[in-house]
């Protein structure tokens, strides 16, 4: 399936020569993309969110002090990314032919230019994720920060001289379906709808597509992963189980890439720091949504589940306000 925002022919010729240096061979095709999401979400970040909220909603926004006001705006950038970037995940995830082909040498090697689109975007934004956590960490904390390095580097494998991982990539974009659900549930805090009806409804969508895209789809996943780089290790290349897929299966670039840019799915050639790497932050993202969910239970529990003592805590400060 093609790339429906093709590379521009400058711009894949300025960075094709980092991208050899770096055997990033796909990296020329999908830059652009990683660029428009990168500069896009600074875009949305410093002045699309600070423009909008000061028209919907002028004195809640003006009356946040700086700190707030930033975590808000990062928050719109955050909403706006989920939701584009699971609806391309979504749409190639069901309309890409070649990769409902793809057998496990597929899912490990294979790739195709609709599939890296997703993971192009996909890295603009953990690029951007990177530098604002950084940048900002008091505000977001060490976990958003190791979330960032690891999901960069498990996306930008994605663009190696073999590509690794791009089947499962767009499935781990998927984790992104309760996001919008988690800012929502910031907004209400912070426009006094804490406890309200539309908060608790909105909480239980929270729990169950976190629940549901993270802990359950998320391990399903990498369970899958890990199974396709135990096959991959224990391989011996003479094994009948071990020839190229078809061209097509594994890569499909005859014409949709660039001409002559042929690339075999051959088993037994994984290198071991490439399985730590994935291995590594795979499993530190996917321990970090085990944390946050029950982050995330606590959350709502404090919101909506009375605690011992604090119906007479209640009364205590309403009869001293008297």
């Amino acid at each position: 399936m093609r790339d429906p925002i093709p590379a521009p022919t400058l711009f894949r010729e300025l960075t094709e020569p980092l991208a050899n240096k770096l055997s990033l061979s796909t990296l020329p095709y999908h830059a652009h993309e990683i660029a428009l999401g990168f500069f896009g979400y600074h875009f949305i970040l410093y002045y699309l969110s600070p423009t909008l909220s000061r028209v919907i909603c002028p004195q809640r926004y003006s009356g946040f002090n700086k700190r707030t006001r930033l975590n808000w705006d990062i928050h719109w950038v955050s909403m706006i990314q989920a939701l584009f970037v699971n609806t391309a995940a979504l749409y190639v995830i069901f309309s890409d032919p070649q990769r409902k082909e793809m057998d496990w040498k597929g899912r490990l090697w294979g790739y195709t230019p609709a599939s890296g689109m997703v993971q192009g975007f996909a890295a603009g934004y953990f690029l951007w994720d990177l530098q604002i956590s950084s940048q900002y960490i008091s505000l977001s904390g060490v976990s958003a920060l190791v979330h960032a390095i690891g999901a960069l580097a498990v996306t930008c494998i994605g663009f190696l001289q073999r590509p690794f991982g791009n089947y499962y990539g767009l499935s781990f974009v998927l984790y992104e379906l309760s996001t919008p659900f988690l800012n929502i549930h910031w907004f209400c805090d912070k426009l006094d709808l804490t406890g309200s009806r539309i908060q608790l409804y909105n909480g239980i969508a929270l729990l169950a597509t976190f629940f549901g895209c993270r802990i359950v789809w998320g391990t399903y996943q990498s369970v899958l992963i890990y199974s396709d780089i135990y096959t991959a290790l224990t391989t011996s290349p003479s094994d009948p189980l071990a020839s190229p897929l078809d061209e097509g299966k594994c890569i499909s670039n005859a014409s949709s890439v660039s001409p002559g840019y042929i690339s075999g799915c051959e088993a037994g050639e994984l290198p071991l720091w490439l399985v730590s790497i994935y291995l590594v932050g795979n499993t530190a993202l996917s321990l970090l949504n085990f944390y946050w969910f029950s982050q995330m239970v606590k959350a709502v529990r404090k919101r909506f589940v009375a605690q011992p003592g604090s119906e007479a805590k209640a009364k205590a400060k309403a009869k001293k306000g008297q």
